[in-house]
């Protein structure tokens, strides 16, 4: 249980910019009060403690406004951003590195005793206000998308959306995506793996002048082969690292020099 404690705490570091030292986190973080209370809630469940697993868990909803039933089974490194609002059902089963945001129900869909809430795999993410409804099965490293009702299964690495939820993203293992995600990691385009998960019209923008790049450049490797063969020499040239401070520098130093070619900082000289 404390090894238990130590993951959560730490995943809260991993996942959340926000948090600065571990003080804070252990006094401040209502999801971290109310996962750490459900790990002896649970306990005490498993020992046929029930009636005080129940007690204890209603005074860890009231304290945080998390309602996690003692019952449910939650792996390593569980976060809950925010938290406010979630519910989590007795038969849930959240398995490890799993987030989800305030708002989320992990609900049923019967009144039938027996398996009746969703099971998360590995890595699934489920965004703010949620709704994973039935004994349904979340695959490993699924995103729920925010305010989205799930009542069916979902393939793992998946993205789902809406109302009711659909599936917009499903993963692919094709050389296309590979090469898009190296010739932007090329270009130190450090939001692709962001914009990869909910396609958009600005992702897919994206994706078609990673395409357009990525021909350019073999039209490119092509005509330089070319000129080499007829005998002249080409330098090999290398794209350079992206950095911010790099570039503002280098946008100074330009102004600055045509600024001195053009005489002066008159309207008529002034650069955008």
């Amino acid at each position: 249980m404390f090894k238990h404690f130590r993951e959560d705490v730490q995943c809260i570091f991993e996942r959340d910019p926000a948090a600065r030292h571990t003080f804070e986190v252990l006094t401040a973080y209502p999801g971290l009060h109310a996962v750490l209370m459900h790990r002896v809630t649970h306990k005490l469940w498993s020992w046929r403690l029930k009636w005080l697993a129940r007690f204890l868990s209603g005074f860890a909803r009231w304290f945080t406004g998390i309602e996690i039933h003692p019952g449910a089974q939650i792996g390593r490194r569980f976060f809950i951003d925010h938290g406010m609002g979630v519910v989590i059902g007795e038969t849930a089963v959240i398995g490890d590195d799993c987030t989800i945001y305030h708002g989320v129900t992990l609900g049923g869909t019967s009144w039938q005793k027996g398996k009746r809430h969703p099971t998360l795999h590995n890595n699934v993410v489920v965004g703010a206000g949620a709704k994973v409804l039935g004994p349904i099965e979340i695959g490993d490293g699924a995103r729920i998308g925010s305010n989205a009702v799930v009542v069916k299964g979902v393939p793992a690495m998946s993205t789902v959306v809406g109302v009711p939820g659909r599936i917009v993203k499903q993963a692919v293992n094709d050389d296309k995506s590979e090469r898009r995600k190296k010739i932007a990691e090329k270009m130190g385009f450090d939001a692709y793996g962001t914009t990869a998960d909910m396609p958009d019209p600005v992702a897919h923008a994206i994706n078609c002048m990673l395409d357009h790049i990525h021909a350019m450049d073999r039209k490119m490797e092509d005509m330089c082969g070319s000129i080499k063969e007829l005998g002249a020499e080409i330098g090999d040239l290398y794209l350079p690292e992206i950095d911010s401070c790099e570039i503002r520098s280098s946008m100074d130093d330009d102004l600055t020099d045509e600024r001195l070619q053009t005489g002066g900082e008159g309207e008529e000289n002034k650069v955008d």
